[in-house]
């Protein structure tokens, strides 16, 4: 009786052994084979320094990278900060004109009682917030913190100098929020006045 016809081939079956069972010899087409796939030296150079290349340039591209995000973050920092200062800035401006009126009231022996505690407590949120008054009598005059709203000659004075403070100054850190309001006097004799003149 003839086999059947299923329509399926038979199977194929290759002996892909390297080492002949029945001889015990490496079969030459196994050897010929691992010859054909080890890749000469000069390819396996050419390789290795086309992988050196490209680590390298990896490399280079997450070093480059990570100096970006460092210096991102170091700006985002640095911006925050800004902006910090900058609103505390700002509220202590606005209260400028309450601490100028607490320095008068003490001037005239006013800040008595519980107005007294608050002024206080005031003054030490806003020393806090690194708020801090400058501008004493017989300070070297400097055009950068001060703003000299009277001016004068005396010979008592060797520099131009604040001879009186009107309204003290305020800075927070190195920010000058307000100059120092005073009267400066240079060095000299008053000059006469232009009536003493008309009088001679």
């Amino acid at each position: 009786m003839p086999p059947r016809d299923n329509g399926h081939d038979e199977p194929v079956i290759r002996d892909n052994r390297k080492i002949d069972p029945e001889t015990g010899q490496v079969r030459e087409a196994a050897a010929t084979t691992q010859q054909e796939d080890v890749p000469p030296a000069e390819q396996v150079e050419a390789q290795d320094g086309e992988l050196a290349a490209q680590l390298a340039e990896r490399t280079s591209d997450l070093q480059r990278l990570q100096a970006e995000y460092t210096n991102y973050r170091r700006r985002v920092e640095r911006d925050r900060v800004a902006v910090r200062e900058q609103a505390v800035a700002g509220a202590l401006t606005e209260l400028l004109p309450v601490l100028d009126d607490i320095g008068r009231a003490r001037d005239h022996g006013e800040l008595t009682g519980g107005f007294a505690k608050v002024a206080e407590s005031l003054e030490a949120a806003v020393t806090k917030l690194g708020l801090s008054a400058f501008g004493q009598k017989g300070d070297p005059f400097d055009p950068m913190v001060h703003e000299a709203l009277m001016h004068s000659y005396s010979p008592e004075v060797t520099e131009p100098t604040a001879v009186e403070v009107l309204q003290p100054g305020y800075r927070m850190g190195d920010r000058v929020l307000r100059p120092a309001r005073v009267a400066v006097a240079e060095p000299g004799e008053e000059a006469p006045s232009a009536s003493d003149d008309d009088d001679n």
